[in-house]
């Protein structure tokens, strides 16, 4: 009986044990860690951090504005008989325009010559009968009151001529003015008289403007806030500006060769591999003469900041030899006030700004780390570090959304497109061969 018991009882003790050991091997099947695949790296794009000279420059926007603009108007009243110009031609001072009907003019001119020959011989007889009375006074022959009646008929006479010699004065001024001549060099306008038109002395609309445009002015403000720096470096003019034409108002340039600036740095900012020496295919055309900078310097400082926009007014002259600038044409202005010597900088696109200020990321062998910066400014594409970051320490300019502290990096090569395709491509094979492996 007991032993019937026992072997009844002895299965679910064997049950029991291999339950046991189930659950014991499915416990450190779970506790044992599972090997992660390796994350594969970034490609990015790596620019080495360089000192150069940086220009310090203020952008504004412009607008052109003539030295001397003169509207042309008639002094005589008359015909319009020939026009001498064509329309937008540039003139010189001068030079003739318009042709008014001259022959009442010319009549004027010579009956006025002929009244001043009459009382001019009337005046020197009268002076002969002066001079033959005078005599006669001193001999008594005649009394002293008719001597000095003909010396009042002679200095009449005298008096009459001066007046004759004015008239023909004034008849040879309206003569000349029949021809109506250019008063300052520059270019026309729209003509807004024809031929047969008649005119009116000093009438109340110009026949044609004429605007000079060589020189000329590029009127710009700036804020208040640099008008120390600007009457410290331009109180006495001659500071360099350059002038785009239809523009807006672009950041200073490093290799700016016409302002002056020994800046290399373009060179040495281009990723690593890719720095390119003289003219390639794919450079585009250069500029038209009427969209290329022109080079003119600084020629007035307002004597007030305007209140209601916390600006001042300045304002540059230009040689405008190739006539690239016109007269209210709006143009993008950079004055150059000084060049910061020795500037560590950067491409603009290194500089990320997050919520903690602006940092960069920094390659040191083939991880990037995550550096703090501050930018003192920036100029034409590239940024001036303040502080935060070594001389020739590589920073990524391309790629940076894709990267985290610590991340592993490969430097793109500089053919491959902005987006990394190849060698993001080539890295990713990589990555799936090591996880495989």
């Amino acid at each position: 009986m007991t032993d019937l018991s026992f072997r009844a009882r002895a299965p679910r003790a064997d049950s029991y044990a291999i339950g046991l050991a189930v659950c014991s091997l499915a416990f450190v099947s779970c506790s044992t860690p599972q090997s992660r695949p390796q994350r594969p790296a970034v490609a990015v794009a790596v620019v080495a951090a360089r000192r150069a000279p940086v220009p310090y420059t203020l952008d504004a926007n412009g607008i052109v504005t003539p030295i001397q603009s003169a509207s042309v108007a008639s002094q005589v009243d008359g015909i319009i008989t020939r026009v001498l110009f064509d329309e937008g031609q540039e003139v010189t001072r001068g030079q003739a325009l318009f042709q008014v009907d001259e022959r009442p003019y010319r009549n004027a001119y010579e009956q006025a010559l002929a009244t001043l020959s009459r009382d001019s011989a009337t005046a020197a007889n009268a002076k002969k009968e002066v001079n033959r009375y005078s005599k006669l006074v001193e001999q008594r022959y005649v009394t002293k009151e008719e001597g000095e009646q003909f010396e009042a008929t002679s200095a009449a006479s005298d008096a009459v001529v001066r007046a004759d010699r004015a008239v023909v004065a004034n008849a040879r001024f309206n003569l000349d003015n029949t021809t109506i001549r250019a008063p300052i060099s520059g270019k026309t306008g729209s003509l807004l008289v024809r031929v047969g038109n008649l005119v009116h002395a000093n009438g109340a609309t110009a026949m044609v403007t004429i605007n000079q445009v060589r020189p000329i002015m590029v009127r710009f403000a700036v804020p208040a806030s640099q008008l120390p720096l600007i009457l410290q470096y331009g109180a006495h003019g001659g500071l360099p500006v350059t002038a785009t034409p239809g523009s807006a108002a672009p950041g200073a340039s490093l290799a700016d060769s016409t302002m002056g600036a020994p800046v290399d740095a373009p060179a040495q900012l281009t990723p690593a591999g890719s720095a390119r020496s003289g003219a390639q295919q794919d450079d585009p055309p250069p500029l038209a003469a009427s969209t290329s900078p022109a080079l003119g310097t600084l020629s007035f400082i307002d004597n007030a900041v305007d209140t209601t926009t916390g600006t001042v007014t300045l304002k540059a002259t230009f040689a405008n030899a190739n006539g690239s600038l016109w007269a209210g044409q709006f143009a993008a202005t950079t004055l150059r006030l000084f060049i910061e010597q020795n500037a560590l900088v950067v491409p603009s696109q290194a500089v990320v700004t997050g919520q903690r200020g602006t940092y960069v990321y920094v390659v040191d062998g083939d991880t990037a780390k995550q550096r703090p910066v501050a930018i003192e400014r920036t100029a034409g594409g590239i940024a001036i570090v303040a502080s935060g970051l070594a001389d020739g320490a590589r920073v990524v300019t391309d790629g940076q959304s894709r990267l985290t502290p610590g991340a592993r990096v490969l430097i793109r090569s500089p053919n491959d497109s902005a987006g990394g395709g190849a060698a993001a491509g080539a890295v990713g094979g990589r990555g799936r061969r090591r996880a495989k492996g």
